[in-house]
């Protein structure tokens, strides 16, 4: 990948990411307190929807511009092997450490905004010093191995130069059922980012939390907040990749 083309991915990832995480903020919220272990109406309910909200717009171009420029430098690393039967699992590796390095800027910022949303009555300074005097740096990333796994299933999914409009209604389509497959995953993250210090859930085993869940609140506790969650990344999915390419096109 030349100068030019770096670039172009950096600002276009970091541009479409930013959109879709401010516009769609409020279901997002909507979908982290129903999730919570307190319930959506103790964590909030509707009040200060935009809760968190300093902490995403802080985080969301850093994160998707990382992911792309990692995305795309993985693929065109591995060019050579685009018109071979081995193009699936170039892109599925290349999406796969796109996640593993972009959540090293989502899951602090990710933890901040969750915490602040389940708890409205405290701003996004006062969660994170609380946060950090509680747990250290290392409380920052509760929650990378679950959040990992839960983002590098869409992108596994997406391959090929596409228009914009094809790039949207797929990514669309694509998210909305990669989003409530992997909703448990989502309910375990969150469990575990809200987790008091010092609990089992806290811990991060992902296995054991989803059983947690599971034997506290049944097959539709894993499901919780499953429809804002599609919702959100089928809306989120149209708007990014198509902002995405249009933006890239632009600049190349």
């Amino acid at each position: 990948m030349d100068r030019r083309e770096f670039t172009a991915s950096l600002v276009a990832g970091g541009c479409a990411g930013m959109c879709v995480d401010l516009t769609l903020f409020p279901l997002d919220t909507i979908k982290t307190r129903l999730q919570s272990q307190q319930g959506f109406y103790k964590a909030g309910g509707f009040r200060g929807i935009y809760a968190g909200l300093p902490s995403a717009a802080i985080g969301s171009f850093p994160n998707a511009a990382v992911f792309f420029v990692t995305y795309e430098s993985t693929k065109s690393l591995f060019s050579g092997y685009s018109a071979t039967n081995l193009a699936p699992i170039t892109h599925m590796l290349a999406a796969s450490l796109g996640e593993i390095v972009a959540c090293l800027i989502r899951v602090p910022t990710e933890v901040v905004k969750q915490r602040t949303q389940a708890s409205p009555s405290l701003n996004t300074y006062r969660v994170l010093l609380n946060t950090l005097q509680e747990e250290g740096f290392r409380g920052l990333y509760r929650g990378y191995g679950s959040t990992v796994l839960r983002e590098a299933v869409w992108w596994m999914r997406q391959g090929g130069r596409l228009d914009s409009w094809q790039a949207a209604v797929c990514g669309a389509l694509a998210g909305g059922v990669a989003a409530f497959v992997t909703t448990p995953l989502d309910v375990a993250k969150t469990w575990i980012m809200l987790a008091k210090t010092g609990t089992s859930t806290a811990s991060g085993n992902i296995p054991t939390v989803l059983y947690e869940v599971w034997r506290s609140r049944g097959i539709p506790g894993l499901f919780a907040g499953s429809i804002p969650r599609v919702t959100f990344i089928s809306m989120g999915g149209f708007i990014f990749l198509g902002a995405y390419e249009k933006v890239r096109r632009m600049l190349l």
